[in-house]
C-alpha cells in the first residue's frame, strides 16, 4: 500500500473515531438531562416533602487552588432552606473523607459544622463517609438507610445524573437545585467532568454495577 494512501485511511479512521466519541459524548449528555425533565425543583416552596435529604458532598474549599468553593456553600444553603421549611425532617450529608490527599477535606463533617451553623439541628444530620461516588451515596440510601424516596440536594446538572441513577435503583426521587456558582472557569471544568461522567454512569449500568 502507498504511503499516501495508508495516511488517508489513518486520518479517515481517526475522524470517525472522534466523531463516534463525540456522538456518544453528546448522547449521553442529553439523555440523561431528558429523563430528569418534571423531577428538579428551583424553589423550595414546590418541593414535595420526603423524610430524608441527601446532600451530595464536595469540598467546603477546592482542591485545585484552596480558593473558597461556592458549590459546597450553596449545597450547604439549599438543603438548610429546605430543612427550615420542613420540606426534609433528616439530612444525609454524603462524602468522603480525603484529609490525607493533597488538599483534601473530611466532607461530611465540614457539610454537618456548616448546616449547624445555618441552623439545623445536629440531631437531623447523617453522616455518611461512603460518598466517594454519587451511585454509592444513592445506593445507601436504599440499601442501608431503607428510604423508597429521596430528596437529592446539589447543583443541577449533578442532579440530573443522580435522578438517573436512582431511577435505575428504583428509588422515588426528585432533586432540589442548589445554586451554580457563576465562575466560568470552574463552571466549565465541573461540567466537562459531568459529560464523562455520564458516559461512565451507562458504562456502570451495562455492566450491573
Amino acid at each position: 500500500m502507498k504511503k499516501s494512501k495508508w495516511i488517508k485511511r489513518a486520518v479517515i479512521g481517526t475522524v470517525m473515531a472522534f466523531g463516534l466519541m463525540a456522538v456518544i459524548l453528546v448522547g449521553c449528555d442529553l439523555l440523561v438531562g431528558h429523563a430528569a425533565k418534571g423531577r428538579l425543583y428551583d424553589t423550595v416552596e414546590a418541593v414535595p416533602h420526603r423524610m430524608v435529604g441527601l446532600v451530595l458532598g464536595t469540598s467546603p474549599f477546592s482542591v485545585y487552588n484552596g480558593r473558597k468553593n461556592y458549590y459546597f456553600d450553596y449545597r450547604i444553603k439549599a438543603a438548610a432552606d429546605l430543612y427550615k421549611a420542613d420540606k426534609v425532617d433528616m439530612l444525609v450529608v454524603s462524602g468522603g473523607d480525603y484529609r490525607n490527599s493533597g488538599n483534601g477535606y473530611d466532607e461530611p463533617v465540614a457539610m454537618r459544622d456548616s448546616l449547624i451553623k445555618a441552623g439545623v439541628d445536629s440531631a437531623c444530620i447523617v453522616l455518611d463517609y461512603d460518598g466517594t461516588r454519587t451511585l454509592n451515596s444513592i445506593a445507601k440510601m436504599r440499601d442501608v438507610y431503607r428510604q423508597a424516596s429521596i430528596i437529592i440536594i446539589s447543583q443541577k446538572y449533578h442532579n440530573e445524573r443522580a435522578l438517573y441513577q436512582a431511577e435505575y435503583l428504583g428509588l422515588d426521587a426528585v432533586g432540589f437545585n442548589a445554586e451554580t456558582p457563576g465562575r466560568r472557569s470552574s463552571l466549565l471544568r465541573n461540567r466537562g467532568r459531568e459529560v464523562f461522567a455520564r458516559v461512565k454512569l451507562f458504562v456502570d449500568i451495562a455492566r450491573g454495577r
